[in-house]
């Protein structure tokens, strides 16, 4: 009896250690859990303030924070609806709308404080705008990926669906050129300074002269050179003078020199193709003078010196088709830009990546058209408080802003939308 009762003891002995160390274990966890941390922010659903004239965004397809916190976004008033326009008609056929003039600026508030932006003399502007970007010295710089008068193509070969008509524009085919092959520079006050690329000169991704669909431009302070991701036509980074234009270098993927061979369409399964894809749509140097580039149907960012210098890559939701997962970055703005803030326009989400491991930590966002949701997200910035704007393409036709609410411990891996917390009573 003594035998039993002393086993008993021991199991429950026993018993009690292993619950202890499963309770510890579990604490362990959610402190390691906790120590996970990353930007939190929450969507402000009064950014911007109405826009007056019954002015209307088409696709809006870039935004660019200036050294003031202004915020600058660019769009294509040639894709709206007729009815979206009715205001415009002559005579009107309706009380709203009208398209708002091209490049519209907003201050911290969301109040607009400048517009301007279209055809004039001396430069080409382009077919169908793409990208904004307010350099260290104030300047506007533009691209554009607008084909112009094309040949027709089979039937066999239209679009069989809208979705096929959107993705459409990531298809170039050999070296043919087209009329946006140039990137604009402007003053804030749209004077026209220098305009790099003629329309319908492009012979392919190792011209030196022409740009082909350039998607964005960086322009590093350090060196007063332009990065362009180019883009929706060629398969590079080419980099220029940012006051002559002079031609400095370029490189395809891996640091390769670039081809237009047709890679065919994105295979997730496939091994890691040796070239970008259509588009190469953004190039971003860090703090620590590394260069990041969007390789967007290939769902992959790529890490290079500023000499085209193959350091890595990582892929991000390398399952998606389509237009890709891998669209605009921005880095955040602690001195060691620890993060990166990826706007992932496929699947509608902005995911907040490690930089150092290039491992997403947690992502924001669903697909949608309220406050906080997305529809193709398209670009993103962010100010010197850490605030996140984005614009958003195709029928999303909005910017939004993300209020940076500070550091906190990550808890999922998908937030969904980030709406503001109830105010405290």
């Amino acid at each position: 009896m003594n035998r039993k009762l002393y086993v008993g003891a021991v199991v429950l002995v026993l018993l009690a250690a292993l619950g202890i160390a499963a309770s510890l274990l579990d604490k362990k966890a959610a402190v390691e859990a906790a120590a996970v941390q990353a930007p939190r922010f929450e969507v402000d659903p009064m950014w911007p303030k109405p826009l007056p004239n019954h002015w209307i965004l088409g696709e809006t397809i870039g935004v660019s924070v200036d050294g003031q916190d202004h915020i600058w976004i660019i769009h294509r008033a040639g894709s709206l609806e007729a009815n979206e326009r009715a205001g415009a008609a002559n005579p009107p056929n309706a009380q709203c709308c009208a398209p708002a003039p091209p490049i519209l600026e907003f201050d911290e508030a969301g109040n607009l404080i400048g517009h301007w932006g279209g055809p004039g003399q001396g430069y080409d502007w382009p077919d169908s705008n793409h990208g904004i970007t307010v350099d260290y010295k104030g300047n506007v710089w533009i691209g554009g990926n607008g084909r112009g008068a094309q040949p027709a193509r089979p039937a066999a070969a239209a679009p069989a669906s809208a979705a096929d008509a959107q993705n459409s524009e990531n298809v170039s085919s050999g070296t043919a050129s087209y009329n946006d092959n140039m990137i604009l520079k402007f003053t804030q006050n749209g004077k026209f300074l220098m305009q790099i690329g003629k329309p319908n000169h492009s012979k392919g991704s190792n011209d030196v002269e022409n740009l082909r669909l350039p998607a964005k431009t960086f322009i590093d302070k350090q060196t007063n050179e332009v990065y362009v991701a180019d883009g929706y036509g060629n398969h590079r980074v080419i980099v220029f003078d940012a006051d002559t234009g002079q031609y400095k270098r370029h490189w395809g993927a891996y640091g390769h020199k670039p081809d237009d061979a047709n890679l065919g369409p994105y295979d997730p399964n496939a091994p890691p193709a040796q070239q970008f894809r259509n588009p190469v749509h953004c190039a971003e140097i860090s703090v620590d003078r590394f260069l990041y580039v969007c390789d967007r149907i290939n769902d992959r960012i790529q890490v290079f010196k500023p000499d085209g210098t193959f350091i890595k890559e990582a892929f991000f939701n390398k399952a998606t088709k389509g237009s890709g997962s891998v669209w605009d970055i921005a880095f955040s703005k602690d001195p060691q830009q620890k993060y990166i803030f990826l706007a992932d326009g496929m699947n509608d989400r902005v995911h907040i990546i490690d930089r150092n491991s290039l491992e997403i930590v947690t992502s924001f966002g669903e697909g949608g058209r309220q406050p906080g949701e997305f529809y193709g997200v398209h670009s993103i910035s962010i100010d010197s408080k850490g605030n996140l704007f984005t614009t958003e393409t195709w029928r999303g036709q909005r910017v939004q802003k993300f209020v940076y609410k500070g550091m906190a411990p990550v808890t999922t891996k998908d937030q969904g939308v980030v709406w503001p917390k109830a105010a405290a009573k």
